[in-house]
């Protein structure tokens, strides 16, 4: 109950300072390259991130940091639990937006980071907001910003891994960026296996080889079966 106090204190506690900062970033934002703005408004949400996991007491591990190539990437992990986002953020030091449920834009200040970092929002209930998710995303990786997806589509609360929803392929295709698979094991106990109580966890994070656009296109249709294995096969590893 006492973490539970402190992660969320904290969680909404630091907002009027990310606003304050959020300011101005924004006003340095015209004399910076696009690389250079990308990493100072990631480094708020990692600050953030950091702060979070610190009090929920959990220790990260995380491995395969040299597998991150340069440029725009898809990332695509599994998505375990409710503290992945905050794992991901407060671990991974290339900057990167994510697909987003719409209901977070009802949260105060959160969204306004999420649109600088390039995050996509998605309406589960609207069949044209998931295809203009699609498009959307597939024009952030053009523009050249990294983005995280989870192919689950909801989280598997450490029940073993969901099946991919294959539109995740059409993004890295149309896009023509590598794939960067994630797999996170561990999340789920800081939460959703405690009765939505905080609790310290170890979690694991490993950032896979990438897979190139070249492999995806020989692997044809079997490519998000590709990815999902080498996923499924991580995750088997550290069981």
């Amino acid at each position: 109950m006492i973490k539970s106090a402190r992660t969320f204190s904290y969680l909404f506690g630091y907002l009027p300072i990310a606003a304050t900062n959020l300011a101005k970033f924004k006003k340095r934002k015209a004399g910076m390259s696009q690389e250079e703005y990308s990493k100072l408004i990631h480094s708020e949400p990692q600050k953030w991130a950091s702060g979070i996991m610190k009090r929920t007491g959990s220790q990260v591990e995380v491995s395969g940091l040299e597998h991150l190539p340069e440029g725009p990437v898809l990332f695509v992990s599994n998505h375990e639990g409710n503290f992945d986002i905050p794992v991901l953020l407060s671990s991974i030091p290339k900057p990167f937006g994510f697909i987003s449920k719409e209901e977070v834009r009802k949260f105060p200040i959160i969204p306004s980071y999420m649109d600088e970092m390039n995050c996509v929002f998605l309406d589960r209930t609207d069949r044209r907001s998931a295809f203009k998710s699609i498009t959307d995303t597939i024009g952030k990786l053009h523009e050249g910003h990294s983005i995280l997806i989870f192919p689950e589509g909801t989280r598997s609360k450490g029940q073993g891994l969901k099946e991919f929803k294959a539109g995740f392929m059409r993004i890295a295709k149309e896009a023509g960026v590598p794939v960067v698979p994630i797999a996170i094991e561990g999340t789920s106990r800081i939460m959703e296996n405690n009765n939505n109580q905080i609790r310290p966890a170890r979690v694991r994070v490993q950032v896979l080889e990438p897979l190139t656009p070249q492999e995806l296109d020989a692997a044809g249709v079997k490519a998000a079966q590709l990815v999902r294995s080498r996923i499924e096969q991580a995750l088997a590893d550290v069981q």
